[in-house]
């Protein structure tokens, strides 16, 4: 009784497979026709479309036996997440640079699968992203290297998911300032690192940091959201730098980043939009991260949820659009479920590609946008309830609670 209660309690709308698969009919119409010119591209294209249409066919004769189909193998992609986190595999050894990323991809995908690890382990953490943090601020890809925007972005965003105090004190938000203050630039963009590159992932990286340590000022931020504004591109998606092409990390980048400074009235949300919806693929349901590329799981986050933070936008805009789904997020579920599980374990980016944690924690991610990123506040679950993930916040990719109360922390310590 109280399970039925629960549920009914959630405003969810639970699609039927039997109603909700696009049948093979359907969708072999929609197969990318080259038009006589084949290329590398286009055959790249259709081979994974055929691809994706077998595993598709697969699927039906599964689903017509079995009626809780297609199931999210959450157990099995658990223990391995839990696996990674103790010890990882010789082939990680090339991401030297990148450990609190891969803390961080692994901690966000434990979450969304409601299952963190336990508090010594989460403390040992926080004890290891310690060590990653460099005394004139900011933190490196492992102990003892160069602080950097991207890694000091994963790093914060792993201790926010531990959530505890421990956690939050670890963190020098003095030394933190002084690291940001020092890759901005006189034009408003931000340094990947001190004399490193500058693009659109640093000024997302240093406004969402700044955000949840509750260090952000506007002279921080001075020609920030200028600077983003000029990455928008004629396709109406963002580059990573001016001129150059749009791109579904950079757009989603940019528009957060306008989002979290307030300023999204500066670009074209428009374009932006009909940039967006055409990157999700008609056959395969996923997103492609740029205009003619293949089809990639990780873009289901970082296309995905760029939707949502638009639905915000219109409503505070008032426009009608708001009360409509601005992409198909049953296809979406359909191709993540269906085609980017590992057998073992993880998520991968497309058939015939291996899992790594990256895609686990950015598939799940966009998995988790398709079934609560609503404009009507209900959710969407391809398959049984028990393939519900956790909600994310579409400008953090952390949980809505673990943006709350690490501001509400910081704000305290003021």
């Amino acid at each position: 009784m109280k399970r039925n209660q629960k549920r009914k309690a959630h405003t969810k709308t639970k699609i039927k497979m039997e109603n909700h698969i696009r049948l093979l009919s359907d969708i072999t119409s929609e197969i990318y026709d080259d038009e006589n010119i084949v290329t590398s591209t286009s055959s790249e294209q259709v081979e994974v479309e055929m691809m994706i249409l077998k595993m598709f066919k697969f699927f039906e004769c599964k689903a017509s036996i079995d009626p809780n189909m297609p199931k999210l193998n959450r157990k099995l992609h658990s223990k391995l997440l839990n696996s990674w986190l103790l010890t990882l595999p010789k082939s990680y050894r090339c991401l030297e640079a990148s450990r609190p990323w891969l803390v961080y991809w692994i901690l966000h995908a434990l979450w969304l699968l409601n299952d963190l690890p336990d508090t010594k382990t989460l403390s040992n953490v926080v004890e290891f992203l310690s060590h990653c943090q460099h005394p004139d601020g900011g933190y490196g890809g492992g102990p003892s290297q160069f602080a950097h925007l991207g890694t000091t972005y994963a790093a914060i965003n792993a201790l926010c998911i531990i959530g505890t105090d421990e956690a939050y004190a670890s963190i020098n938000r003095k030394s933190l300032n002084n690291f940001l203050r020092a890759v901005h630039g006189v034009d408003g963009s931000f340094s990947l690192h001190i004399g490193g590159e500058q693009d659109i992932r640093g000024a997302y990286c240093a406004v969402t940091v700044a955000k949840l340590t509750n260090i952000y000022t506007d002279e921080l931020f001075d020609k920030t959201a200028e600077w983003i504004v000029s990455c928008q591109t004629y396709e109406g998606g963002f580059a990573g730098c001016p001129g150059m092409e749009a791109h579904g990390g950079y757009a989603f980048c940019g528009v957060a980043a306008l989002a979290l400074l307030n300023r999204t009235q500066l670009c074209d949300v428009d374009a932006l939009l009909r940039w967006c919806v055409n990157r999700q693929m008609r056959v395969e349901g996923g997103f492609q991260g740029r205009t003619n590329k293949l089809v990639d799981g990780c873009y289901a986050f970082w296309q995905g949820a760029i939707f949502p933070v638009i639905s915000a936008i219109y409503s505070q805009e008032n426009k009608d659009v708001v009360d409509k789904v601005l992409f198909n997020q049953g296809a979406l579920q359909e191709y993540i479920i269906i085609c980017c599980q590992s057998p073992d374990g993880g998520l991968i980016d497309k058939p015939g590609k291996p899992r790594d944690i990256y895609h686990t924690c950015y598939t799940l991610s966009g998995l988790s946008i398709a079934q609560h990123g609503t404009c009507t506040g209900g959710s969407v679950i391809v398959g049984t309830t028990r393939n519900e993930l956790n909600p994310v916040h579409p400008l953090h990719n952390i949980a809505p609670n673990h943006v709350y109360n690490a501001m509400a922390y910081f704000r305290k310590q003021e």
